[in-house]
């Protein structure tokens, strides 16, 4: 069986680190940042056909309606139960 050479590294050499400016762009500067970086994500979406756009707003304002229908139901029969459960109570 042979053995295996064991094989030592050389040491890494010691880097010296760059000294960065740590502090922070002004207010100016990050705002335009925040302003370019959002006017490039807008570019990125896809915007909806005015059909589209039409189309959900129907079913939305449909859903709403529904809902709100069955709400009103369910608040009418709780009123409509709390006022007999008086009257039979009184």
């Amino acid at each position: 069986m042979a053995e295996e050479k064991k094989t030592n590294a050389a040491p890494a050499k010691a880097v010296t680190a760059v000294k960065k400016d740590d502090a922070k762009p002004g207010f100016f500067k990050r705002a335009a940042k925040w302003f370019r970086e959002m006017k490039s994500e807008l570019k990125k979406v896809v915007w909806p056909t005015p059909k589209q756009l039409l189309n959900n707003t129907v079913v939305s304002v449909v859903v709403m309606v529904a809902s709100a229908i069955v709400l009103w139901g369910f608040d009418m029969l709780a009123s409509g139960l709390v006022h007999a459960l008086i009257n039979i109570a009184g």
